[in-house]
């Protein structure tokens, strides 16, 4: 199980010159439902929708959604070891759910800012990027 951050769907579905590995997607993946909420805001802010709506919705239905509920958000107040934005808080309380369950999820992301924050409350990276 992998945890998919927007940054890496974004950059497979806008084909970045940072693009994920094909193996990515053979893997179980999981992600807050925010995830949806972001990707379809950055197509509908670049006027991508039209173009790559299709791809968009083939790629959500890949993805095991994890909803924002009570103790995710409660979470997220607590605040991490490293500073990190709000969306990010959310992300990572999430992963942070995931492993409370014992399930280890690896987060896969090309943000730097939640990479730190993933390492500084233990989370592991996926290494495939």
């Amino acid at each position: 199980m992998i945890y998919l951050d927007t940054s890496v769907a974004l950059a497979h579905l806008l084909a970045e010159d940072r693009r994920p590995p094909e193996s990515l997607w053979r893997e179980e993946l999981v992600s807050s439902r925010l995830l949806e909420y972001e990707l379809w805001n950055r197509l509908h802010a670049a006027g991508l929708a039209g173009s790559h709506g299709d791809a968009a919705r083939l790629l959500l239905a890949r993805v095991a959604f994890l909803e924002l509920d009570r103790t995710v958000l409660e979470r997220a107040l607590q605040g991490f070891p490293t500073p990190v934005r709000t969306l990010d808080a959310l992300h990572l309380a999430s992963a942070g759910f995931l492993r409370e369950r014992g399930h280890e999820a690896p987060v896969a992301t090309y943000d730097e800012r939640l990479a730190e924050g993933a390492r500084g409350i233990g989370l592991s990276l996926f290494d495939g990027l």
